[in-house]
């Protein structure tokens, strides 16, 4: 006898469909354990019930749920310890902080930057920022321009230009202040304070000339090449909850992409 999971339809429907029916058991538990981590049921650094737990649970073998487990892990939803058991992933971990940020110094390490915030206000999200972030017309929106900067106490430099726009309503109460003395990842910020995780994105790369008022904040001369960043970032549901522009200065950095 075949397992089937509560709370997961095992049949064909009945009538007719152009898509096909059958999704693999492990699937359909990979995207039951997904409507738990949306809903909140284990937060971002938290362990989820052990492997015989959710078996149990689904009503299913610990191999399908291990599989299911192991897609998610490869996702970067989930994250396994050693002996410890599996746990939310969070950006609070030093080996996720940078997990969207690819931009490396040329000598290699982590990108040990500091932030400087410009400017942080509420408006009504301009047509093509409610587009990307599927906002309806006149919804407000929470812009963000900041600078990220590399170098020594006496010796900090710019080397990107970052613009973050965020849904008004899921981010009520981000505000300057706030931002200016946040220490940690901005992204643990969001999961952390406004219940808001970042678990993927999409990106446009392309190389732009600095206009005058971008060299100007970058310490640059206008028309200097520079690497415009477009990222489109979704939370669970696929749901889009932040769109930034990042202008990277790579005359001492390289945008580094591992491919596997």
């Amino acid at each position: 006898m075949s397992e089937t999971p509560s709370g997961v339809v095992g049949s064909a429907p009945s009538e007719p469909s152009h898509a096909p029916a059958f999704s693999p058991l492990y699937r359909q538990i990979k995207s039951l354990l997904g409507k738990s981590l949306q809903a909140g049921e284990w937060l971002p650094g938290q362990a989820i019930p052990s492997e015989f737990e959710l078996a149990a649970r689904f009503g299913v073998s610990q191999g399908t749920v291990r599989k299911a487990i192991d897609e998610m892990a490869a996702d970067n939803l989930l994250v396994r310890r050693q002996g410890k058991g599996t746990f939310v992933a969070t950006h609070a971990e030093q080996s996720t902080q940078f997990r969207f940020l690819r931009l490396t110094p040329d000598e290699g390490g982590a990108p040990a930057l500091q932030r400087r915030l410009l400017e942080c206000r509420r408006m009504r999200a301009p047509m093509e920022v409610a587009r990307l972030l599927s906002l309806k017309s006149g919804e407000p929106a929470v812009q963000v321009r900041r600078l990220l900067l590399a170098g020594g106490p006496q010796a900090l430099r710019p080397v990107v230009l970052d613009d973050l726009w965020l849904p008004g309503t899921p981010f009520k109460g981000l505000t300057a202040e706030r931002l200016a003395a946040w220490r940690g990842p901005l992204y643990r910020l969001f999961e952390a304070e406004f219940a808001v995780q970042m678990i993927r994105a999409e990106e446009k790369i392309r190389a732009v000339a600095a206009a005058a008022e971008e060299a100007e904040l970058l310490a640059v001369a206008p028309g200097t090449p520079l690497l415009s960043v477009e990222r489109l970032s979704f939370t669970y549901g696929d749901r889009p909850v932040e769109w930034r522009r990042g202008l990277y200065l790579t005359t001492a950095h390289h945008y580094r992409n591992e491919l596997n």
